[in-house]
């Protein structure tokens, strides 16, 4: 592994090449906050890709990709007025820094945090002394609606704010079923109602994931990615065959699909 002086070097050398490219190049001269953006996130899914896959060498170069943007929105920063909020790479660092600091008053303190639930419990309440009026004004609007819900269960048991045990969230859940059960089959259907006790039932089921310690997000991957595996192996064995998918009834498929349940597991 490299040392401390190495990585500051190598840190030190994207600079510079940031400093070259934005001066430079066609291309990074014309890049903003918001044209970014974009790339941002999908670099962003691509190193969650890498973890899935369990990949360490593009978890490498995603973190990378990552840290380039960082880099990036630092230099876009550093050519602001002060007025306007200018800041550059230092700034940003001497931010996270302080605010790591501040959050963890038991490491750099005097408080005590034996456990994992109550450090969260005291970043919490941190939270809300540096002004926030809302443990969930840090959720960001734009996060995928399954990895949100989570969240927000997440924060809100931050400050005792949750079911006592696992076995009323399932309670929770079975109720919200038959919620949907009475909109679905009632005389007339209202889609809003339908949909509504469909999302509280979701909403349920991630709480209860989260009470079986299981990403609800990445099981749902997990799953969806197993299928698309298991479709493809289905597609390809019917090809074989000389078949074709939209001539065969559903029993027929129904075979070639356990066929690929057995082979790829």
């Amino acid at each position: 592994m490299n040392t401390r002086a190495q990585h500051l070097e190598a840190f030190g050398r994207l600079l510079d090449i940031m400093d070259d490219l934005r001066e430079k190049c066609p291309w990074d001269r014309k890049q903003t906050f918001e044209s970014l953006r974009h790339l941002t996130i999908e670099e962003t899914y691509e190193l969650a890709d890498a973890i899935l896959d369990a990949d360490v060498e593009e978890i490498k170069k995603e973190t990378g990709d990552l840290l380039l943007h960082m880099v990036f929105y630092a230099k876009l920063g550093s050519e602001l007025p002060e007025e306007e909020g200018g800041y550059d790479i230092a700034d940003a660092l001497h931010s996270i820094c302080n605010k790591l600091v501040d959050r963890h008053p038991h490491i750099y303190g005097d408080v005590e945090a034996n456990d994992e639930e109550t450090v969260k419990a005291n970043w919490e309440k941190l939270k809300l002394k540096e002004g926030k009026k809302s443990v969930l004004e840090g959720v960001p609007r734009s996060l995928p609606s399954m990895v949100k819900a989570h969240r927000v269960q997440d924060k809100v048991r931050g400050v005792g704010f949750d079911w006592d045990h696992v076995g009323q969230v399932w309670e929770k859940v079975q109720e919200e079923l038959g919620e949907l059960q009475d909109e679905v089959k009632a005389p007339t259907v209202n889609p809003d109602r339908v949909a509504d006790e469909f999302g509280d039932v979701m909403f349920a089921m991630i709480n209860y994931a989260r009470f079986l310690d299981v990403n609800p997000d990445e099981a749902l991957e997990r799953t969806t990615r197993r299928f698309i595996a298991r479709f493809q192996h289905l597609e390809q064995a019917v090809s074989k065959d000389g078949k074709d998918l939209a001539e065969m009834d559903l029993a027929e498929m129904d075979a070639y699909w356990d066929r690929a349940k057995k082979e790829l597991g």
